[in-house]
């Protein structure tokens, strides 16, 4: 456009320089500001806050500030918009006096803070742990004439969970008028049901529904957690079955989170039944689905039906993912069943997946209990040795195993020889747990 001779417009510029700066290419974005004030383009507010706030954003806040000084020194004086990029900025590098030191010289020269400006403090003293001055704020909105918004409300929503003070849930709906959109409406159930307040979201969810919103799939979850949470089991089967016929495109979350729910407090068949009918149904399924059935079936202690599932999860073509297998292998060692345990980790390095610390020592703990460990012994140092197994799980693997006079296969004794030298004679050549181990593949 320039090399054809022609000159872009004020608000060309404008839009320009705000891509650059957002996208972090600083160095374009002078060379835009070369050209304006080549130009005789007088540099705006806006102009100016672009690019502190793209500096801001790469964490070079010594030269946003250095910025804001040289804006007022030409005679601009900065707006809220600009101030709230810097606060931002300091408040997410945890310079929080520097913030609120900013705060107080913009209030000083009677540029009054907005509710966005309010927004950002609350999520990021939410984020860095200062909850309660994130709820200083919101409870001040009203005296500071500002109505909450759904931002206000997922900040706030967010700094009473991480801080654990879910006594103050209900508040946010009786004592706040707040002009919440759906996406609002929903975190507000979802948050309820997870602090332990299922009997609000039930509320709740008739309050949304007397104010015109339109439920969608997360007000149902939200509605269904909060009516299982409550024991209120049938309901929450007649509030699913309702769901299903009304709208018959679902995804698979709503028969998930049913059954979850009902697993929770213990109805383990119901959620079987209500799983085996959305089978037969055609209902979409998914991964998480199955292995929340799964799940059910070895809660309620119908192992073999489990396995039976598992294969026909298979068949299907859902394949299982690391949380599938971690239900199967706990739910092996507590049937007692070697031959499953040893079936799932076989299939686990056939597919790559990697065993976590906690599920190791369960696994481990009932082969070496019930003297069914050498095959399966080996197989988790295969696991090691494709990196599908952490360190620590090795070394105690290794302790264990001398314990309890483990004999190690052929093919595995190069790999632990190396993982001895490498890793367990660092500092430690008096041990004589180690040295026993050594001796054990020498």
């Amino acid at each position: 456009m320039l090399r054809e001779g022609y000159y872009p417009n004020f608000e060309t510029f404008e839009m320009v320089l705000n891509c650059f700066c957002k996208v972090g290419r600083l160095a374009e974005a002078f060379q835009v500001l070369g050209l304006m004030i080549t130009l005789g383009i007088r540099v705006s507010v806006t102009v100016w806050s672009m690019l502190i706030d793209g500096f801001c954003r790469l964490g070079r806040l010594a030269m946003a500030r250095d910025l804001l000084e040289k804006m007022v020194e030409t005679g601009c004086s900065p707006n809220v918009v600009t101030y709230t990029s810097l606060i931002k900025g300091l408040m997410e590098s945890q310079n929080v006096g520097s913030a609120f030191n900013i705060l107080s010289t913009m209030e000083s020269k009677g540029c009054a803070p907005d509710l966005v400006l309010y927004n950002v403090l609350i999520d990021c003293l939410a984020k860095i742990g200062r909850y309660d001055d994130a709820l200083d704020i919101f409870v001040g909105l009203p005296k500071r004439k500002l109505e909450p918004d759904s931002y206000t409300l997922t900040s706030i929503l967010s700094a009473i969970c991480m801080s654990q003070k879910f006594s103050l849930l209900p508040m946010l709906v009786s004592g706040h008028v707040i002009q919440a959109d759906l996406v609002a409406c929903n975190s507000l159930l979802s948050y309820f049901c997870k602090a332990g307040f299922p009997s609000h979201a039930v509320e709740f969810y008739s309050d949304m529904i007397e104010r015109g919103f339109t439920p969608d799939g997360y007000s149902f979850v939200g509605l269904l957690r909060g009516l299982c949470g409550g024991r209120k089991v049938q309901e929450a089967i007649n509030v699913y079955h309702g769901i299903v016929m009304n709208h018959p495109v679902l995804d698979a979350h709503i028969h998930t989170v049913i059954m979850h729910g009902l697993i929770k407090v213990g109805y383990f068949h119901r959620a079987i039944r209500l799983f085996r009918k959305a089978v037969v149904e055609k209902y979409p399924l998914d991964v998480v689905s199955y292995t929340v059935a799964i799940c059910g079936l070895l809660k309620g202690g119908r192992t073999k039906e489990a396995s039976t599932l598992y294969g026909q999860m298979k068949e299907v073509g859902v394949d299982p993912n690391a949380h599938t297998y971690k239900v199967m292998l706990f739910g092996f060692c507590k049937a007692r069943d070697a031959n499953m345990v040893k079936q799932m980790l076989q299939e686990m390095i056939d597919a790559g997946i990697e065993l976590d610390f906690n599920t190791f020592n369960r696994v481990t703990n009932f082969l070496f209990k019930s003297h069914s460990s050498c095959s399966s012994f080996n197989l988790l140092i295969e696991m090691w040795d494709l990196g599908l197994m952490p360190d620590k799980a090795m070394h105690s693997l290794l302790l264990d195993g001398l314990a309890h006079g483990v004999r190690i296969g052929d093919a595995h004794h190069s790999l632990l020889k190396g993982y001895l030298e490498d890793n367990l004679f660092v500092g430690m050549s008096g041990s004589d747990d180690l040295s026993d181990v050594a001796a054990s593949v020498g």
